[in-house]
Order: C-alpha cells, then structure tokens, then sequence
C-alpha cells in the first residue's frame, strides 16, 4: 500500500487518476468498496499538498484564479461526497466512462479549442468566465464521490479556458483537485467507516511520490504531457467500463 500512494502521488501530480492504482489495491485486501473508497480518499491528500508545494513557483500569480475556482471544486466536492454516503454507487456507473472519455477528447483537440475559444472572447484569456467554474463545480461532485481522473477533467478545462504554461496549468490542477480531497475527507472522517491503518500507508506513499511527481511534471514537455492525458483517459474508460 505504501508503495501504490507512491505511484498515485506521483501519477496525481503529473496528469491525474492515482486512485487507479490505490483503489484497486485496497479492494484487493480485503477492504469494502466504500470503506476503501473513503481511506484512499483521505490517504491521498498528504500526497496533494506535497504535489502543490512541489508547484510552489508555478502557481505564482495565479492567487485570484484558484481562489475562484476553489470554491467552485470545494462545493461540488461537498456535493458528491454526500452523494457517495447517501446513494448507491450504481448512480455513477454509467456516466463516469463518458466523462472521463469526454476530458481525454477536449484534450486531445485542446490547441485548436484555445485558439478557437480565445478569438471568440471580449476579456483578456487568463480571467475567469463561468464555464471554467462550472466545470470545476462538477468534477468537484465527481470528485468527491470516486475522484480518479478528475485530475483529466481539470487540466482539460484548464486548458482550453484558461489558457497559460501546460506546467501552471497542471500546478493550478493539483490544488483544485486537493481541495476536492480534502473537503471530501472532512466529511467521510465524520460519517463514514475509515480503515485508518490503510490511510497512514498510502499517505507516506502519497507524500513522497508527490514531491517526485511535481519535479517530473514540471520538465515534462506539453504535448507529450497532453498525449499521456489522453491515453490515460482512455484507459481509466474502458477499466471503468469493465468493472
């Protein structure tokens, strides 16, 4: 377990969708699908803040931004980790594949749809219209209810709405998908079972891994880093799909 936070901290910080390796692995222990679900959830923001703090100096400057955005993914977080101790999980089973296979494919065209977006727009490109918001709102819910690959979805959104450096981009994406987490994991902390033994575990992993990640995010070139979004999208699909 120690060793998947590693990977998921690091694979968080670079693109997204640690949980696929962390998830499977407490399922694979023994753990119950909600209790596993919940201890990954909180097991991985030691590892969100340490990818953050990794992208210290990529994030200057974008103080007002992720400000606004934050409370976007901080309410939806709330949102969706309600859902995930109230529902059954059959409510997102169908929709999570076309989500995730719908970030991989705004990715996959995100140059022709900046430029397409940014020669439509009356304010300067870097603001913050509603539609980045929103989308933060609702990978925010998806987030707090299963959270592996809203990582995609942000830097998706990011990309063609608020344009600036892949590497800003992806700093911006690792503190909106930590305030998921760590929102969400106030509520399961309260409400829900927590298996905190598998929590210390992945959270040492996730703590070093996401140093680690951020140092291989921040070097990583732009288009391969926009190739890996897309594979990997298309990955977590079809495993979503089969399960």
């Amino acid at each position: 377990m120690i060793a998947a936070g590693m990977g998921a901290g690091a694979v968080n910080a670079v693109v997204g969708s640690g949980s696929l390796i962390t998830f499977p692995t407490l399922l694979a222990v023994g753990y119950t699908p909600i209790t596993a679900n919940v201890s990954n959830n909180i097991g991985l923001v030691p590892g969100s803040i340490s990818g953050t703090l990794g992208y210290r100096r990529e994030l200057e400057g974008q103080g007002a931004r992720a400000r606004t955005l934050a409370v976007g993914s901080a309410t939806g977080s709330l949102i969706g980790a309600v859902l995930l101790l109230t529902l059954p999980s059959e409510v997102f089973d169908t929709i999570i594949p076309i989500l995730v296979l719908g970030a991989g494919l705004l990715m996959a065209v995100q140059p022709r749809l900046t430029r397409w977006v940014a020669g439509r727009r009356k304010h300067d490109a870097r603001d913050v219209g509603a539609a980045p918001i929103a989308i933060a709102f609702f990978a925010g819910i998806y987030g707090g209810y299963f959270g592996a690959a809203q990582g995609i979805i942000l830097l998706a959104m990011l990309s063609v709405f608020v344009p600036d450096e892949m590497k800003r981009s992806n700093a911006l994406k690792n503190l909106l998908a930590g305030t998921v987490n760590a929102v969400a994991a106030v509520l399961f902390i309260i409400f829900a079972d927590v298996a905190w033994e598998a929590v210390a575990l992945i959270a040492v992993g996730a703590i070093v891994g996401g140093v680690l990640g951020a140092r291989v995010g921040r070097r990583i070139n732009p288009t391969l880093l926009r190739a890996i979004v897309v594979v990997l999208a298309v990955a977590v699909a079809i495993k979503l799909l089969l399960d």
